[in-house]
């Protein structure tokens, strides 16, 4: 006699029905979006909170950089805690939080609730880990490896269209509406996640590292100011040294007490894997390209024309020079399965890589044309989509199902420190090639910048070329293994 498997409220434990299969992958998918939404809402904005909260511009960057603070600094914990029993509860309180600020960001009137709000916001930027971690423990195998693959992108897809979307709601309705369109977008997450996201199985209770994490945030605020505000407070001044020279006194304190502490925030051993090493690694390098190449453009593409180069264009037609991108890193989502099963799945971080060095070389010998931008943005969207995919399908493959929010979280923060050294990268060849006196660079600054993007790509490729194979050797699909065969993922991946 066949006995009918249970059907599991939503938020109960237990097999889930079919139908909640079914929903479940669009929905971390949908969830993963308010992440790209906070992100969009941040740099081209920053000129109108000046205006509007009549601050300088150096002043209101802080709408942007309080928020990516905030996301730096709760990731590791969320991607600790997510790993828990307490991953339903963390996701709900993190879209809670999320929607809070939203709703200060759309109603301040004075700064301090902005940036207050702004910080909440910023924490929502963690949720992408804990919904991967849903899906690897909830999903069967296949599924689980085709939507970790599409939240691996949801972050730069949903920036490249929330730029152009949350600039034209600004222009046309003021910039309390573009923060109203996030908060909607948080509220509406969180009703999603209330309905949807079950919860984890049952688990061991586990200390949580308070001194790590502390110790973690600590190093990254000092990092992250440091490099943020080094064009305004000039790269030699004392306070953006003091703050790099800090960081740098920190970072190796933390991975001290990671390596002795019997329940560490972040698994550091697990990086004796070179698997896991060399993705972490290439996910770094990878984000210091994209946001080399991303402020490049954007700053192009609006010099004035009267410069003898760039295109004048309006800040819209800047944020619309990122949709190509968000396109094509949907489309190199697309083709990673089939890639990964012709040449196997390191090599198909390779060819991404290779991608992204060849939309840097466009710009750097050919922008004499409005098209030119767009088509490398979208070559470099092509490139993420596969590079990331690859890159997180690999990492979360290769470590136990018990670290797989805090490892994707980690392998998060080395992206946000990527982009925050590429943005201060392209920052600092801006400012030696502009003459004193003058406001804007010479071309010459965009030629030298995008040649060190094509030195960055080409150390990612080299990083790719010696990457270990794993077993499996061509066609091996790094889908991530279910829970009770992750001990058999970590050994295949150390071999």
């Amino acid at each position: 006699m066949r006995v009918p498997v249970p059907r599991a409220p939503w938020g109960g434990r237990g097999p889930l029905s079919r139908r909640h299969l079914a929903v479940l992958p669009g929905a971390l998918v949908a969830i993963g979006l308010v992440t790209a939404i906070i992100s969009s809402l941040g740099a081209q904005l920053v000129p109108t909170v000046a205006q509007v909260f009549a601050v300088p511009v150096g002043t209101a960057q802080w709408s942007l950089t309080v928020a990516l603070l905030a996301g730096a600094v709760a990731t590791p914990a969320m991607g600790r805690l997510g790993d828990g029993r307490r991953r339903r509860q963390v996701i709900l309180g993190c879209l809670g939080l999320t929607l809070t600020g939203g709703l200060l960001t759309a109603t301040a009137t004075q700064l301090g609730q902005l940036l207050a709000g702004r910080a909440l916001q910023g924490v929502g930027l963690g949720l992408v880990p804990l919904v991967i971690a849903v899906a690897r423990e909830h999903l069967p195998v296949a599924r689980a490896g085709t939507t970790i693959a599409a939240l691996s992108v949801v972050t730069v897809t949903g920036v490249g269209l929330g730029y152009p979307v949350t600039g034209l709601i600004t222009d046309h309705f003021g910039l309390h509406a573009g923060f109203w369109f996030g908060a909607g977008m948080s509220a509406a997450a969180l009703v999603l996640a209330w309905l949807v996201v079950p919860s984890p199985a049952a688990s061991a209770r586990r200390r949580f590292d308070l001194l790590g994490t502390a110790t973690l945030s600590c190093a990254l605020v000092l990092l992250l100011i440091g490099l943020g505000q080094g064009e305004r407070w000039g790269w030699s001044s004392a306070p953006v040294l003091g703050l790099l020279a800090g960081a740098a006194a920190v970072f190796p304190l933390w991975v001290l007490h990671q390596l002795r502490c019997p329940y560490p925030l972040v698994d550091l051993r697990l990086l004796r894997d070179r698997t896991v090493l060399t993705a972490d690694l290439a996910t770094l390098l990878t984000g210091v390209g994209i946001y080399l190449l991303m402020s490049l453009v954007i700053r192009f593409v609006q010099t004035p024309t009267t410069t003898g180069y760039g295109f004048g264009a309006s800040v819209v037609v800047a944020g619309l020079v990122l949709t190509p991108f968000s396109v094509g890193s949907v489309l190199g989502n697309r083709l990673t399965p089939a890639l990964r099963g012709r040449i196997g799945a390191i090599r198909t971080i390779t060819v991404g890589t290779l991608v992204f060095l060849a939309a840097t070389a466009l710009l750097l010998v050919r922008r004499d044309q409005l098209w030119q931008p767009f088509a490398g943005m979208g070559l470099a969207g092509v490139s993420v989509g596969i590079t990331f995919a690859a890159v997180l399908g690999l990492l979360v493959g290769a470590v136990p199902a018990t670290e797989t929010g805090s490892a994707t979280s980690f392998n998060q923060v080395l992206r946000s420190i990527g982009y925050s050294v590429g943005s201060a990268v392209s920052a600092v060849i801006l400012d030696a090639y502009t003459d004193r006196g003058r406001a804007l660079p010479t071309e010459t600054g965009y030629t030298v910048g995008f040649a060190v993007g094509v030195g960055v790509c080409a150390l990612a490729t080299v990083l790719s070329l010696v990457m270990p194979a794993r077993r499996g050797g061509r066609g091996t699909d790094p889908a991530p293994p279910r829970p009770e065969a992750a001990a058999a993922a970590v050994g295949r991946a150390g071999r």
